[in-house]
This record gives C-alpha cells, structure tokens and sequence, in this order.
C-alpha cells in the first residue's frame, strides 16, 4: 500500500517543502559555485531511472551542484578529475551538499526520497537483466548501499543491497530508518568518495580492470550506451 499509494505523494510533499525551507542556503550555494567554478554552478547529466510500460529505463537528467571545474589543458581536453576538484567541490561532496538540486528531481517524479542510487547510462548497459531490476522502481536520492558503504563497497554490492531494499517489501518504516542512517552518515561525512580516489571509477572500467569483460565487449556496450543517450 505505502510504495504503491503513499510513497510518491509523500515525496512530492517533502522535496517541496525541503525547496522552501532550504531556498536561502539554494541561492547561497548557487551564487558562490558560479564564482568559484567560474561559471554554471550546476552539474547535468542523463541518468536512467524507473523503466516505463515498454521495459526500457526512463532516461531523465539529473541536477546537482557542480564539485569540478571545466579546466581544459593545451589541446582543449579535460584535466583529471583530482585536478579539477577544487576545495570548494571537496566541501561540497564532503557535506553532501552537491545532492540538494536533486531535490527538483524528486518533485518531478525523476526520484524518490529513498531507493536505487541512479547510475550512469554508460554503468547499466553493463549490468546483468537481474541487476537491472533495480530500476523496476524509481531511483533515490538516498538508499541502502549508501548506508552501507555507499562508495567503498564493490558494484556488486551496491547492486545486491538496491535488489534487497526491492525483494524486502518497500515500507514507510524502512524508508524512515533509511533517511536517518543518511543523515548520520552525512554528519559524519563518511563513504563519500572512495579511499585513494577523486571519483569513483565506472561499472564497465571496473569490470575491464577485473578482467570481467574483454575490449571488444566494452566497446560494444560503450556504443551501445550512446544510443540509448540519443533517445
């Protein structure tokens, strides 16, 4: 009853009375991400969330703050990530404050409140029809894996943990319990990245570098990936 009446009206509640309250601190953060990322302070990308009446995942983009900036060496590439992350982006992945534009996410319909952390659209085309059935259900701004390790548990993990919240009945009670552990885990500003890195590495990387999948799979599902983005 609560996840299929009760969960998207309270959501919808929620993230627009969270907009209200935190408009002031919104703007704040809007103004000096512009100054310090010299420019848009926020972040877009696509990202595939709940799967529609066709079976394929519903592509929405997603807004967050901007944490890297856009600096570019000599031939017009991108700089490394740890390069590009500033001190002003560290403070806000840190603190978890980059999340707060999802917010707008959430009011939309794109996320909830609680469930699967939307990956990239680049990260699901690797995923086995068993893993994706963590997009039967519309992705969260917070869920399970990230209260339990959220970026320093392996990808399978974080996989097995969202199909767990799924197969365990979704409750009021157990999304309660879930945004109380965030709000721990942000206080204590644990797990936000992984130990050693500046951004967590992709799930079809990680399986190369695992030797899970070989190149020509890789380049198939990376081509496979930017048709979906197309649509």
């Amino acid at each position: 009853m609560y996840a299929k009446f009760f969960k998207r009206p309270l959501d919808f509640f929620l993230s627009l009375m969270a907009l209200i309250v935190l408009s002031p601190l919104l703007l704040i953060l809007t103004v000096i991400g512009a100054i310090a990322m010299q420019g848009n302070p926020f972040f877009t990308q696509l990202r595939p969330g709940k799967k529609g009446d066709d079976g394929n995942e519903k592509i929405f983009k997603l807004v967050k703050f901007r944490t890297m900036s856009s600096a570019k060496d000599k031939d017009g590439n991108l700089l490394p990530d740890e390069i590009r992350l500033n001190t002003y982006g560290k403070l806000l992945r840190s603190t978890s404050l980059d999340e707060l534009p999802e917010l707008w996410n959430i009011l939309l319909g794109d996320l909830s409140i609680v469930g699967p952390r939307p990956f990239l659209v680049r990260d699901c085309v690797f995923m086995t029809d068993e893993q994706r059935r963590r997009h039967d259900v519309r992705p969260g701004l917070t869920g399970l894996a990230q209260v339990n390790g959220r970026n320093n548990i392996t990808w399978e993990q974080k996989m097995e943990y969202d199909l767990l919240y799924i197969d365990a009945k979704i409750t009021f009670w157990g999304d309660v319990k879930i945004i109380l552990q965030t709000v721990g885990k942000v206080l204590k500003r644990s797990d936000t990245v992984r130990e050693g890195t500046a951004s967590d590495m992709d799930f079809g990387d990680w399986l190369m570098l695992e030797g899970k999948v070989d190149k020509e799979t890789y380049d198939e599902k990376q081509a496979e990936a930017k048709e979906l983005l197309k649509v």
